[in-house]
Parts: structure tokens; sequence; C-alpha cells
């Protein structure tokens, strides 16, 4: 069901030749970004008749208009199930726990008497957040994207998410609903390509943002790249993925299901179990088979994922090596289940998220633990965050100096600028004092 890499007995290599030692996915965003193009160009010059024109082909159903009415909103919250409307809320009350510790302060420097520099931090003025709605619905996907941009200080935030031919063209009410519970008014029913292109854009009912954020498939990904430069983005999310770093203290049963959850995602999930305990390995693989069977989507999902090349039981000499290994995949989640997790915990250098021990697995992660969820993968945690306060602020650096700071520095600037054959640069101060350098 799942395959095995054995590194044992030799020193590890590395960088890139470790990394291409390890399973991936396959996921090729160039290859998309030119199917994606003549789609965005067209969202580009016709607008929301394209937006219409593309539901049809994709989603199957065909819309009067794109924008979800406010009556849609209310409705789907009314008629929502008590249950998941308090998990749902209670996935919120957290998450602003968590996001709202994560603003920056204004913060000024004084460089020297009379030179300060303050850094400001001003939120992004509109985003567009996208929630997938393609095999599974993310009403959680809203709450990670929404709750960081308002506590953010967004002043305008709209939100996107596949038209859904089962509820008459509009997205799933659970998305709605959890829109509704959240304050955001502004919906559309696009999904991929055309979404990105929407907010990039801009169309009749929706005005273009500065910023799009949220996970979604290979053609979200590549229309994000399309558009990077125009708008801002949060990352190229690419298949979810989970790496479990464990020793024989680990619960085979608990490291079993942590790679089944993630697995159930996407027939290209990567889940991955970085051991040095081949019995722990044993036991994994044997308790994998009575988990999947008798859970819902083995069949077309995975058993796929688990069978991939992207999915694997890496075998190494000890946690040291163990620790290299998972800082070379970079998972988008980290579990790690070791007699001295919170140690190891400290010591990671690449991953989105960490778990740390058994009772933290990544489905808390995925709803309620208060963390965001939208993670980079791929590899890319090496240098990418995920998606938080931070990714929806800029920072401005303001910079204010007297006459005599000014003139304190004027002669290094001088130096610098003509050591850089840019003397113009070195006339802008010495304008400000007679063309005359100030002594030193």
């Amino acid at each position: 069901m799942i395959s095995r890499i054995d590194l044992r007995g030799d020193a590890l290599p590395e960088g890139a030749d470790l990394r291409d030692l390890l399973p991936r996915a396959d996921f090729d965003v160039q290859a998309a970004l030119e199917k994606v193009r003549p789609i965005c160009e067209d969202v580009h010059h016709r607008g929301t008749a394209a937006l219409i024109e593309y539901a049809e082909k994709f989603d199957g159903v065909k819309l009067e208009r794109v924008r979800v009415p406010a009556e849609a909103l209310a409705t789907a919250l009314e008629q929502l199930d008590p249950k998941v409307r308090a998990a749902l809320e209670e996935s919120i009350r957290r998450a602003r726990i968590v996001h709202r510790e994560q603003r920056r302060g204004e913060h000024t420097t004084q460089v020297v008497p009379g030179g300060s520099v303050t850094e400001r931090w001003v939120p992004v003025g509109r985003v567009g957040l996208y929630a997938p709605g393609g095999r599974s619905v993310y009403p959680s996907s809203v709450i990670m994207n929404v709750v960081p941009a308002q506590e953010a200080g967004v002043e305008s935030i709209a939100l996107a998410s596949p038209a859904q031919k089962e509820f008459g063209g509009l997205p799933h009410p659970t998305i709605l609903a959890a829109c509704e519970l959240l304050g955001i008014d502004e919906v559309y029913a696009a999904g991929g390509a055309t979404a990105v292109a929407m907010f990039a854009y801009g169309t009749d009912e929706c005005a273009p943002v500065n910023m799009v954020t949220g996970p979604g498939n290979i053609w979200v990904a590549a229309a994000k790249r399309y558009f990077t430069g125009l708008i801002g983005i949060d990352t190229e999310a690419g298949p979810t993925e989970i790496a479990v770093l464990a020793d024989e203290t680990a619960d085979p049963v608990h490291v079993a299901a942590d790679l089944i959850s993630q697995a159930e995602h996407d027939p290209l999930a990567a889940a991955v179990l970085v051991t040095d305990s081949e019995e722990l390995a044993d036991a994994v693989e044997k308790e994998l088979e009575p988990q999947v069977a008798a859970t819902k989507h083995s069949d077309d999902r995975i058993i796929p994922a688990l069978g991939g090349k992207q999915s694997s039981i890496v075998l190494v000499d000890s946690m040291e090596e163990g620790l290299k290994v998972v800082d070379a995949y970079g998972a988008e989640h980290l579990e790690i289940q070791t007699a001295d997790a919170a140690a190891l915990a400290r010591r990671v250098r690449n991953a989105g998220a960490i778990f740390v021990g058994p009772y933290a697995p990544v489905s808390l992660g995925d709803y309620c633990a208060g963390s965001n969820h939208v993670l980079p993968t791929g590899g890319c945690a090496c240098h990418s965050s995920g998606l938080s306060v931070q990714s929806f602020l800029r920072g401005i650096h303001i910079v204010d100096y007297t006459r005599d700071a000014l003139a304190e520095v004027t002669h290094h600037v001088v130096t610098l600028a003509e050591a850089e054959d840019l003397p113009a640069h070195g006339a802008a101060l010495k304008a400000r004092f007679g063309w005359k350098v100030p002594t030193e």
C-alpha cells in the first residue's frame, strides 16, 4: 500500500542530493500556466460574460450573475446544522485569539540624534480570498483566510468559491454560512483560474484586488503565478502533505490514522513517515490496511495517495538523521511523535506547521488549534511561511532627519554615490548645503 525508502547504513547526502531521494508528487505549474493563460485573458476582455460561460463549461451550471445575493448568505446560515455552526464559531474564536496576537506595532528607531526611521505596518487595501470546492468543501479555509485578513485591518474583502450544480449555481451552503458568520458579504460563485482572473483584473461586478490568497488546485496555482506582479499572492499551493517523524515510542494506530487523514484530500496528497524504528514501520504498514478499508474515500483518494510516488516510509539510522530528512523535505505539516518531541520540534528549520506529540494531530490544526492551515507545500517551507496577519500587512519605513543629522552623514552618502558612479545622488545632498560637502 505504501513504499519504503531505506536511507540507513550510509551517510546522508546533503542539500539537493538528499531532497532528490525523498518522495514528491508531480505538480507542473508551468505546464498548467500555458492552459490557464487564455482563460485569464478571456476574463480580462469579457469579464462577467466569460465567468458565466466558464461556470457552465467547468461546473455544469448556468449562472445569471456571479455575485452571491445577500439573502443566500443569510439563508445558508439560518439552515446550517447547529452542531456545524457551533464548531465553526469555536474555530473562528480560536483563530482570532492566535491571529490577533500576530499584529506588529509601529516602531521608531533613533539612528542618531535628529535622525530616525519608523516602521509602520499598513494593511493591504483589498484582498480576494479563495475557498476550494472540488472534491471536498472547505468552510475551514474561509476561516483561515478571512480571520488573518480581518485582524490585519484589511478594509475590503471578497471571497470566491466554485459554483455548485447541486445548489443551483451557488457555492456550497456551508461556505456561504461561514462567510455570513464572519461578516463577509461580497461572495462570488467562481472557481479555479477564472476566480483568480476575476480578482486580478476586476469585472463589472467585482472590483480588482491587491492580493489573492487561499489554497486551490493546480489551475489556481498556475493563475497565481500568471498574475504575480500584478497582484500579491500567498503561495502556489500544491497537493497537501504530511510528514511524521516518529521513534519506537509512537503509537502505530495514531501514525497510520494521521497519514490517512491527509491522504483523503486528494490522490496526489503526500503521506510520509520518517522513522529509525523498523518495528514501528512494520506496525504502521500493518495498521494502514484495516483503517483504510474502513474509511470513506479509500478507493478514489486514499489508496492512490498512499500508493503514489509522493508517499513513503523512510527508514533512517537515528532521530538526528531523521531531523535532516524532514528538514530537507520541508513538509507542509510535520508531526513529531517521539520521546522528546518538544525538544526536537525546536530544532526543525523547515516546516509549514509543526505538531508536537501524540495529542496534536494535523486534523486539530486543520480546524480548531487556532493556527492557520494555509501553508507552503512542495518543499517551499524552506523559504515561505503559512498565512498569517503579516501576509496582509506591508511594512513602510518613514525616514525623518534634521538638517544637522543629514549634515553629519552627507560625506558618507556622497562618497558612496560617487563609488557607484551616481554623482546626482550625492548632488541631491550637496544642494541642501550650498553645493558643498559639510565639514566632517
